[in-house]
């Protein structure tokens, strides 16, 4: 509420300088023909925010304001000076309780008795306003939306003797209030030029940085450098300015929800969650028509009558559950009610009769696949038409919508129990994070979204880990099959083949990458880097092409198409059957929540984790390049001059040989030479190398049996694929580099 508070103060600030704007022209004759209008317009709006926020004798006064300029907006009074001289004591009695909430909190004990007078006094049909001028305005009234009208030219004011009379009883002072000075308006088109040239300078900033890792210049080098922090700094604060809560979206909810209940005779309440969360104003106002189009399918057909739901052991009261979360750079949008659900059979059988589905096959369709016919254009299981769309009829629009700014939508239904759509979208459509990938010489751009982790096989493991079912490529990672996707084959590039065909080194690049829940493996012929990179919309000729979500240009200025993930996998076929066994081991997964795992050991302690999330990159970096900063081992990376910690050092305390020859017999001897191993993390605008000895794996797991853990550096133990491993402090260990300590000195600050 208190930024609701603020945001009112600042609207009604403005709106009061408006009016008077527009009073003091309007009386010397340079006002347009819709002054009044506006006027009308600017106190109707501070009147119902005053009864939405609770300040019922601003309101009361306000409304009687309102009456007067009702009357001089319909023409039932002729404007005097003696009424503009009221409606500016009025914009002063406003102005000085907008100063009291400022500073209070509330809006005091105003006493407007007299200006209530003398307002009612001026009306044209007195009597019958002065009962409703003296009391408060009901707080049930609808408000009317915070929002300023563009405001009009500024005018010199007029000489002193035509000027209005003051109001004799105080003293206004019309300096800024701390809430309007705190706050600037800008336009969102000035914020999209804005946005647009960062863009641009992000493009020269990666050509910068790519001239400059070819040229022996410190000064030039250092200068890059600086170029980039810059532009990042600048870069975040413009997207910062464009961000907005999608609470602002939210809010309406209610109101459609309640409407619409009460049109359908039905019980239902909103819970709404994460309304704090922010996302770029352009796709907010992209997702408002899918999200409306949600919720009144959810009220409308999902939420059962009260009748029924008694009669099913429900509550009365159906619930519709908003919620918003950030994760994986992305922003997930939740709409879950708790009504009947999808009626799977219905669907399977209208997808019969349309001929989408047939009927031999009908059978073995899976739900998912049956869901999915929902979104077909024009498609329902209703069996008459009401104001309400049926569930499905639409949800065409809601796809492509969602699509078209780079999301997806998922459907999960449980009979009896209820729906849930799920929206995944990105934060900003402008500046993404992407990795670069190379394919028959030509470089692509795949959004680090939807990245999960690279494989790269060699010698022997190039050759005999990819294996083929029914004539599919597949790769065995942890367990699971990887459905394979050649990208030379899917671009057409050369003359296709197998996964293997035409790679002249022998090895295989995987970039495992997620589309609509499910994992697939693209095979490229080399990877380059991550950077970011600008999005650029496809020339009309390609947007027919769903492998291509846009285009970028590079650091050299050469452009590279950016990869759509989902259009990849549909025009490979990777997910056109159901999998059986990995359908079965997937939907027992997800009974439990898994953890992305980074499994290593360290010399004298053992197995090791990181959570993966908290690893930026997997380096070897030579040995003979570690330097020391004082008493801190560093080493030069990225342009930056990156602390490294060894853990096998930063533990304090060591295991003993019994138990160092149980948790490392089954792996090779650890290496005394070549390499170091690090796993970099960064914290905040700097990285911190944690030297390992091994890096073994990256696995999921559920966590689920662990203990305390028993020294500092550690959080807790855990049983990981049947054997125990200790969970490394890594804010423990970016703490201790922040120090600057020796590698030998004991970790007697990380948290236990």
């Amino acid at each position: 509420m208190d930024e609701v508070v603020t945001e009112f103060l600042v609207e009604s600030g403005e709106l009061l300088d408006q009016m008077e704007r527009e009073m003091v022209a309007f009386e010397a004759g340079r006002a347009g023909p819709d002054a009044i209008r506006t006027i009308f317009r600017a106190i109707h709006t501070i009147k119902g925010t005053c009864g939405f926020l609770g300040f019922q004798r601003l309101a009361s006064v306000t409304h009687t304001g309102e009456n007067l300029l009702s009357e001089l907006r319909d023409g039932e009074l002729t404007a005097t000076p003696e009424i503009t001289s009221a409606l500016l004591a009025l914009v002063d009695a406003t102005r000085r309780t907008l100063a009291t909430i400022e500073q209070t909190g509330n809006e005091g004990q105003p006493d407007f008795g007299e200006l209530i007078a003398r307002l009612g006094a001026l009306l044209k049909s007195a009597p019958a306003h002065a009962a409703v001028a003296e009391a408060p305005a009901p707080l049930a009234a609808a408000p009317a939306p915070v929002v300023a009208a563009a405001p009009a030219p500024a005018v010199a004011l007029a000489p002193a003797a035509a000027a209005p009379k003051a109001d004799p009883t105080a003293e206004v002072e019309h300096a800024e209030s701390a809430a309007s000075a705190a706050t600037i308006r800008v336009g969102v088109t000035l914020l999209d030029k804005l946005m647009t040239l960062v863009g641009e300078l992000v493009l020269v900033r990666n050509q910068v940085l790519r001239y400059a890792n070819t040229v022996e210049n410190s000064g030039f080098n250092a200068t890059s450098q600086r170029l980039n922090v810059l532009t990042s700094e600048l870069q975040e604060g413009v997207m910062r300015a464009r961000m907005q809560p999608i609470g602002n979206l939210f809010s309406k909810v209610p109101r459609v929800v309640r409407d619409l209940a009460r049109e359908t005779k039905k019980q239902a309440r909103v819970e709404i969650i994460g309304a704090e969360t922010e996302l770029d104003k352009t796709i907010l106002e992209s997702i408002k028509d899918p999200l409306t189009h949600l919720v009144r399918n959810a009220v409308g057909h999902g939420l059962e009558l009260p009748a029924e739901r008694i009669a099913a052991g429900k509550d009365p009261e159906g619930t519709l559950v908003l919620r918003a979360f950030h994760e994986g750079g992305q922003v997930n949008i939740e709409i879950t009610d708790d009504g009947r659900g999808v009626n799977i059979e219905r669907v399977r059988k209208k997808a019969v009769e349309r001929g989408l589905l047939p009927a031999g096959a009908a059978a073995r369709a899976s739900d998912r696949e049956v869901i999915g016919f929902m979104f077909l254009p024009g498609f329902s299981t209703a069996e008459t038409i009401t104001s309400v769309s049926g569930r499905g009829v639409g949800l065409d629009v809601v796809k492509t919508n969602v699509e078209k700014i780079g999301g997806t939508v998922e459907v999960t239904s449980t009979a009896g129990q209820g729906l849930a759509f799920k929206i995944k979208i990105p934060l900003t459509l402008a500046i993404i994070p992407a990795l670069v990938v190379k394919s028959n010489a030509e470089r692509y751009a795949i959004p680090q979204g939807s990245v999960l982790e690279v494989v790269r096989l060699t010698g022997d493991k190039a050759k005999k880990g990819v294996e083929f079912v029914h004539a599919s490529p597949v790769y065995r990672l942890r367990g699971s099959l990887l459905p394979l996707v050649d990208l030379r084959n899917i671009l057409a590039q050369g003359k296709g083949g197998g996964v293997l065909a035409q790679r002249e080194n022998g090895s295989v690049n995987i970039v495992v990458l997620q589309a609509d829940r499910r994992h697939f493996g693209l095979v490229v012929d080399g990877i380059e880097d991550t950077q970011e990179i600008v999005v650029k919309p496809l020339d009309p000729g390609l947007k027919g092409i769903p492998v291509f979500a846009g285009s970028t240009i590079m650091g050299d200025g050469r452009v590279a198409l950016i990869l759509d993930v989902s259009g990849t996998a549909q025009r490979a076929k990777v997910f056109a059957e159901d999998r059986g066994s990995k359908a079965k081991k997937d939907t027992a997964a997800n009974t439990k929540e898994l953890h992305r795992l980074l499994l290593l050991e360290a010399r004298d302690h053992g197995r090791m984790a990181i959570r993966l999330s908290q690893v930026a990159r997997l380096e070897e970096l030579p040995r003979d390049q570690v330097e020391r900063a004082g008493e801190q081992e560093v080493i030069q990376y990225r342009g930056q001059i990156m602390p490294l910690v060894r853990v096998s050092e930063f533990l304090p305390e060591r295991r003993s040989p019994e138990r160092l020859a149980h948790d490392i017999s089954r792996g090779p001897p650890i290496p005394e030479d070549g390499p170091l191993q690090v796993v970099v993390h960064q914290a905040g605008d700097r990285n911190v190398g944690i030297v390992v000895d091994r890096i073994v794996d990256v696995i999921e797991d559920s966590l689920d049996v662990r203990r305390p853990s028993t020294r500092p550096g550690v959080l807790f133990s855990v049983v990981i694929s049947g054997r125990v491993a200790e969970m490394l402090d890594v804010e423990a260990i970016v703490e201790h580099a922040g120090h600057g300590a020796g590698q030998r000195q004991p970790a007697t600050g990380a948290r236990p």
